[in-house]
């Protein structure tokens, strides 16, 4: 990614990984618990090998503009039993969402099935933390993101869309299955890791505010990111991100005027259809199958979506991670109480 040295890297412990994290946190004011749920989550990306969602993302929490705006508790604003909208408070959103999770184990372990929608939040992290949270307590579940707008549509120049994830969780005999996916050609918080550190992004993915193609990324965070897809086929991530813009309108009561954030979870339970140990024999065996399919020449496994992310945790919690010294460095200034982290 770019031509940084050994020496610009500080292997770290879990442990140490968790320590900085929650003592950044609290020195931007988090207390204690929210601390906790806003560092493992990072952290847990780091561990599944997604360094730019690892913990450079606490910085882009205090960074965010509304951070510094009053928050409040999570709060249910409309609810039947199976269902509920909720006030994020404007906390940050891998806090909302975090709780948004547990109130959708509840209601679809209570009633069979929940819906749940949030709104009034920012900054939700990686679909995948919470999709693997849910269907880890036994339930399929799928998670929908409308996020500010970064991307452009098909064919414009000028962002009206957000990244807009759609992502999966699936119980099964092992490891949950979760597939996590987002609909622009390039993750936002990559872009944000790129412009922190001055390295450039792939061809093909943004535009300048001028709207022209560019690699510098910090040109592109002021320009716009591009569906995925290509030339040709970003209909397709245009199209799946408008849909995820609909479902987030779901949230459209607990967002202020002109905002266009909004998150949804579905779950329900499998044996609302079949047993929840034929559902989960039925998948692991399906699974299996697929990854017996003959290969094509010069293709070692069919990998099935989070093989790769389940390894790299099993591995990195034996062996640390890696982070680069520029955002060890401000986490530390952080942790002192210093909000303008940056040196």
């Amino acid at each position: 990614m770019s031509d940084r040295t050994d020496k610009d890297r500080i292997r770290m412990t879990v442990a140490e990984a968790r320590a900085l994290g929650e003592a950044a946190m609290r020195g931007a004011g988090y207390d204690d618990d929210d601390a906790r749920i806003l560092t493992d989550h990072v952290l847990d990306a780091a561990l599944c090998g997604y360094e730019y969602s690892g913990l450079p993302k606490l910085l882009n929490v205090v960074d965010y503009p509304n951070f510094r705006q009053p928050r409040r508790p999570v709060s249910v604003v409309r609810e039947t039993g199976a269902t509920a909208l909720l006030d994020g408070g404007n906390t940050t959103g891998m806090i909302a969402a975090y709780r948004a999770s547990e109130a959708t184990i509840h209601r679809a372990q209570a009633h069979g099935l929940a819906v749940v929608c949030l709104g009034n939040t920012w900054m939700t992290g990686r679909s995948a933390y919470y999709c693997e949270m849910i269907a880890r307590a036994g339930l399929v579940v799928i998670h929908t993101v409308a996020a500010p707008p970064a991307v452009a549509p098909f064919g414009g120049t000028r962002p009206a869309l957000g990244t807009n994830p759609i992502a999966f969780g699936f119980p099964t005999g092992s490891d949950p299955l979760v597939i996590d996916m987002g609909t622009s050609a390039f993750m936002g918080t990559d872009l944000q890791f790129r412009a922190r550190l001055g390295t450039p992004i792939p061809e093909g993915v943004a535009l300048g505010p001028d709207g022209q193609p560019t690699t510098d990324a910090i040109t592109a965070h002021q320009g716009a990111l591009l569906p995925f897809g290509g030339k040709e086929g970003g209909y397709k991530g245009f199209g799946l991100a408008l849909a995820m813009d609909a479902l987030g309108a779901l949230s459209a009561g607990v967002r202020s005027a002109g905002a266009v954030s909004g998150y949804m979870f579905f779950a329900f339970k499998p044996d609302l259809l079949v047993s929840a140990d034929a559902y989960r024999h039925e998948v692991s065996r399906r699974i299996g199958a697929i990854k017996a399919t003959p290969r094509q020449a010069g293709i070692t496994e069919i990998r099935i979506p989070g093989e790769r992310s389940y390894a790299t945790r099993a591995r990195l919690l034996r062996e640390g991670i890696e982070i680069d010294r520029k955002i060890h460095d401000a986490l530390g200034r952080l942790a002192e109480g210093n909000l303008d982290h940056s040196g």
